[in-house]
């Protein structure tokens, strides 16, 4: 007897939210988000801010309507604890390339106080050819495998924070807050250059992304272990995404303008920007305000749903 094929399917749905996600290590960020996928049943997922197999921590996940907002963090401040192995370099900055060159640890705590201070505030940085940067339509890394360096233009980040943790004897571990496009890859080579012994990283843990912290995630063990409902009582809003934007309240009538893409004349005493939107349904979408003149940027499915139904039994009733 054949096997239904359809039943044994598996049974998408359609999820809005954001999660909270604990990568673990040795995972690449997208197969991390297909297990979270399927373990969620969601029909359409997305991360934001990719980690490294060989980092953990703080991975985003956001599911449905969430993947149209998700650009909110791309910009954002991260944070970080990185471990380093003073006195080796290595071939990509970290634990798996090759060990290059050695040298003697030997400077003083009064010295590494002055380098880590040297490299707070705004900085340049070169980045690593073992990068996901594109040359070309080509990842970095994609060259550097066939055997090919490329020259690299410096880029000006911002390190907010640096704080050392510990040191004993060749590891040292920090913490950094920073401005997206920062590589704490090449933050930590770059440490131990101006050391005198040379750094490689060996251990990366995501902490915080702008607002999101590390203490409100769950790890891959912990969601298997919940019920279904239990899982999905782990998932943040939509707007949990742009909670520092300003908020602009209108009626049916007006989000309804909105959606069918109309533009409104208001007075809303909000700066001129990126506005979250909200009517009697809750959270709408994001509108663009300009003067007196409030624009559709990027609204909720179901909005335009609505809209588009609404604009339908309007033209049956004029017929």
């Amino acid at each position: 007897m054949k096997k239904n094929n359809h039943s044994a399917a598996r049974s998408w749905r359609q999820l809005d939210g954001v999660l909270l996600f604990d990568k673990p290590l040795e995972l690449s960020s997208n197969t991390a988000l297909q297990k979270v996928r399927r373990l969620f049943q969601a029909e359409k997922a997305g991360h934001t801010g990719t980690l490294d197999p060989l980092a953990t921590g703080l991975l985003p996940v956001c599911f449905g309507e969430a993947t149209k907002f998700s650009t909110a963090l791309l910009d954002a401040d991260k944070s970080y604890t990185a471990t380093l192995r003073l006195g080796q370099t290595s071939t990509t900055g970290d634990a798996e390339g090759e060990i290059i060159l050695e040298r003697p640890v030997t400077f003083s705590q009064v010295e590494l106080d002055a380098v880590l201070a040297r490299f707070c505030g705004e900085i340049s940085q070169v980045p690593p050819m073992h990068s996901a940067l594109k040359h070309q339509g080509k990842p970095l890394y994609e060259y550097i495998r066939n055997g090919i360096t490329l020259e690299r233009e410096a880029r000006v980040v911002v390190i907010y924070e640096l704080l050392l943790q510990r040191w004993q004897g060749n590891e040292m571990v920090i913490s950094v807050r920073c401005s997206k496009g920062t590589y704490v890859r090449t933050l930590a080579e770059d440490i131990g250059e101006a050391l005198g012994c040379g750094a490689h990283l060996t251990g990366l843990r995501r902490t915080a992304i702008a607002h999101f912290s590390l203490a409100g995630s769950y790890d891959f063990q912990q969601l298997t272990d919940m019920s279904d409902i239990q899982r999905l009582a782990c998932l943040l809003p939509v707007d949990s995404l742009m909670p520092d934007m300003p908020r602009l309240t209108l009626d049916a009538g007006q989000i309804d303008r909105l959606a069918k893409g109309q533009r409104l004349g208001l007075d809303t005493g909000l700066p001129d920007g990126k506005i979250a939107l909200y009517g009697p349904q809750g959270f709408a979408g994001v509108v663009l305000q300009q003067g007196r003149r409030v624009a559709p940027e990027r609204l909720l499915a179901q909005v335009a749903k609505q809209a588009a139904s609404m604009n339908l039994l309007e033209n049956i009733v004029e017929q």
